[in-house]
């Protein structure tokens, strides 16, 4: 596959994982109304685990549960599984859109916290570009009047778990992705046998059935990112992930009735513009401190070269 192609692809399969992710949303914000987020999380993470069984298997029980820093990977997966948690009690109170706006700052979230949880340096152009962020959470905010209630201080604090799991999938980037979506899973699946007592409706069967097509379709959406991911360089296809607003948007006209004002809509351009700067500074800096590495010794010539890695690995 030419490089290319694989970028076209990585495109397309990036494409594809955020709507299926935007249909999961729907799916959930329907269900919550009548289901607690608990009984959410417990059957959607059981429905994706029976799922995922067979690529455990595959890849081995004994690497996938014993990982490369899993005191990190504990981490991760209790920011992952509250961040999933909090999404689900705010669609009840809040719009989608309205939701999806305000998780899509987490990578400006993500340079705040960068620079004073792990000492990284921020360029001025970063904080310019997360500056310009905070003033599209600040509007997104404003649509309903309330900046101050606590649906919309739950949102606040879900992005910024997002964002968490975000510098820790940095950290995380040698995993391979069926331990971290494993790991994540099983994380979501003990939050829902812990948060179970709070409230149980029995699921009628054909409920029983979506519930259990809510966490086959998260997993598949997932991989349809991580795939992505490895078709094309992150700069190429983290862009389209912004199409989760536009998603929202209709999902949530034609669902719920729900259309935004127009300083939503501003807010939401101010955070897509600043994400998309935000990811174009970050591969200026990735091509810099490419040319600044230092150039490779020669091969010896008693031994052959090592053969070139493939652009794109095999499924």
């Amino acid at each position: 596959m030419t490089a290319r192609n694989a970028s076209l692809l990585g495109i397309a399969t990036m494409l594809f994982g955020i709507l299926l992710f935007s249909l999961n949303d729907v799916m959930g914000k329907w269900l919550v109304s009548t289901y607690t987020p608990g009984q959410l999380m417990l059957l959607r993470s059981a429905a994706a685990l029976l799922v995922l069984s067979p690529f455990i298997l595959k890849q081995g029980l004994r690497r996938t549960l014993r990982p490369e820093r899993p005191g990190l990977q504990w981490l991760r997966v209790a920011i992952g599984a509250s961040e999933s948690t909090l999404f689900y009690v705010c669609v009840v109170y809040l719009p989608l859109a309205d939701t999806m706006t305000l998780w899509m700052a987490a990578p400006v979230w993500a340079v705040l916290l960068a620079a004073l949880l792990l000492g990284e340096k921020v360029e001025p152009a970063r904080w310019a570009a997360a500056g310009l962020g905070f003033l599209g959470v600040a509007l997104a905010l404003a649509p309903s009047g309330a900046s101050f209630s606590p649906p919309a201080l739950l949102a606040l604090a879900g992005s910024l778990l997002f964002a968490g799991l975000l510098i820790a999938g940095r950290k995380l980037r040698g995993t391979p992705d069926v331990t971290l979506v494993a790991w994540q899973t099983f994380g979501s699946l003990l939050l829902g046998l812990a948060l179970l007592p709070f409230g149980w409706v029995t699921p009628t069967l054909r409920d029983f059935g979506l519930l259990a097509l809510l966490g086959i379709v998260a997993l598949l959406g997932h991989l349809c990112v991580t795939r992505s991911l490895k078709l094309a360089e992150a700069s190429v296809v983290a862009p389209y992930q912004y199409t989760f607003i536009i998603w929202a948007l209709l999902f949530g006209w034609l669902f719920f009735g729900d259309w935004p004002t127009l300083t939503m809509l501003c807010g939401a351009a101010l955070i897509v513009v600043a994400g998309l700067a935000l990811i174009l500074l970050e591969r200026r800096s990735a091509r810099l401190q490419e040319g600044l590495a230092p150039a490779a010794p020669p091969s010896s010539p008693r031994r052959s070269p090592a053969p070139a890695r493939p652009a794109v690995e095999k499924a």
